[in-house]
């Protein structure tokens, strides 16, 4: 079996408004999506961000990989290396932490990566999870992921419609959770934090708290506070999270609040690759990682960082950021066998009205995402939505992330500056 064509089409899929420590959400999420096709007509599906430099570096590598053997996964961390080289390090994306050139290389390499592991078991006739070692779980837990949000975006004539309404108070983020919960069954939930002032914030845990009283409950401030505020959040809080996420930047700055405070640290900024691991785990500033298969560098590196977390007791979890289908699906399989990954998993999967995959193979159930059964990831492109979200893209009006523009427009004295509190 070799590679004979790569397809790589950038899509945009409608996002509500969510807000967060930069600012809000564009209309649109952008996603790359990879079909992988070899010589025996078979074709594995990635999925990445859709970011312009991130698509460019991924059309970069894709005419390299014909006569790959999709098993070679050491051989395509070659060629992408090989390919990218300098570029790497300014074909940043997203807001996943700093830019660097070894992200920008596992991030592109995880992208192919997924697709050859959908191969492999399409080849084989076996879901990922098997060839990963096997199933630790039938169904993997996610978190209840909730925002603040405007009702609608701004300007809103022509934008894409939102289901999910206001959510700027307490209150309202305790309706948005009682959705959640009824209508996915999560049995853990997570605030997006950085938006409101950082004690104002823990008002609505608390709030959380009373309307939830058996959920696990986790605040996510994106670094958004110092490390006296990370501090007196934690005190106001103090047994009532499960984990308290990046609420100030960089690994000495989670270890000065750590020293601090009981509960356990989290993070997917300061430690988002594995040479961040040894200083995190000298100084004890994070209790607990959350891996990312995009940038982490796919599949196995993840379940490396798995082994690693083991060997220092670090608790896992796992990161989301606005994706599609063949993620889900690909962060389920890669759940499924790794049985270091005890906390639920985020997800946006509920704010997404649109997808590119056939309906059917990935639902909620209980909070839970069953494993699907099929080959390789389990999961079917739909064509015609995949070229209705390619034409949504060419209409966007954009090509690269950027939560700070739409938040000018809400507030035209909107300052980016972080920390904020």
């Amino acid at each position: 079996m070799r590679i004979t064509e790569v397809v790589i089409t950038p899509i945009a899929m409608k996002d509500p408004p969510l807000r967060n420590i930069h600012g809000v959400h564009q209309p649109y999420a952008l996603r790359s999506i990879l079909q992988v096709r070899t010589d025996d007509g078979l074709e594995g599906l990635g999925e990445t961000y859709g970011d312009r430099a991130i698509v460019d570096a991924l059309r970069l590598v894709a005419p390299r990989l014909a006569g790959l053997d999709p098993f070679d996964l050491n051989w395509l961390e070659r060629i992408v290396r090989e390919t990218l080289g300098g570029v790497a390090a300014e074909a940043t994306h997203g807001l996943i932490g700093a830019a660097s050139a070894s992200k920008t290389l596992s991030t592109v390499f995880s992208a192919f990566e997924v697709a050859c592991w959908d191969l492999q078991g399409h080849a084989l006739g076996r879901p990922v999870a098997d060839l990963l070692g096997g199933r630790v779980r039938d169904a993997v837990p996610y978190s209840g992921y909730l925002f603040f949000k405007a009702a609608a975006h701004v300007p809103s004539p022509g934008y894409p419609d939102d289901t999910w309404g206001e959510a700027m108070t307490a209150e309202g983020i305790v309706e948005q959770a009682c959705r959640m919960v009824d209508e996915y069954g999560f049995r853990s939930l997570k605030l997006k934090g950085g938006v409101l002032p950082a004690l104002d914030e823990a008002d609505v845990i608390l709030a959380l708290r009373d309307a939830f009283p058996e959920h696990p409950l986790r605040l996510d401030p994106n670094t958004g506070w110092t490390v006296e505020t990370s501090i007196a959040v934690s005190r106001k809080v103090e047994g009532v999270l499960e984990y308290l996420e990046d609420p100030t930047g960089g690994i000495e700055g989670m270890a000065a609040v750590a020293r601090e405070v009981s509960m356990p640290l989290a993070t997917n900024m300061c430690v988002t690759a594995f040479e961040h691991l040894a200083p995190a785990v000298r100084q004890d500033a994070v209790q607990v990682v959350l891996s990312d298969h995009h940038f982490w560098g796919g599949l196995r590196r993840s379940r490396e960082l798995a082994a690693v977390c083991r060997t220092f007791g670090l608790g896992l979890s796992m990161h989301s950021n606005s994706h599609l289908g063949i993620s889900l699906a690909a962060m389920t399989q890669l759940a499924a066998a790794t049985p270091e990954l005890t906390y639920a998993c985020d997800t946006h999967y509920p704010y997404l009205v649109e997808d590119v995959v056939v309906p059917g193979a990935l639902r909620f159930v209980d909070g839970s995402v069953p494993v699907p059964t099929g080959p390789g990831l389990g999961v079917e492109l739909d064509l015609d939505s995949l070229a209705r979200l390619a034409e949504q893209y060419e209409g966007a009006g954009f090509d690269t992330r950027d939560d700070v523009t739409p938040m000018l427009a809400i507030d035209p004295a909107w300052d980016p500056v972080i920390p904020r509190w």
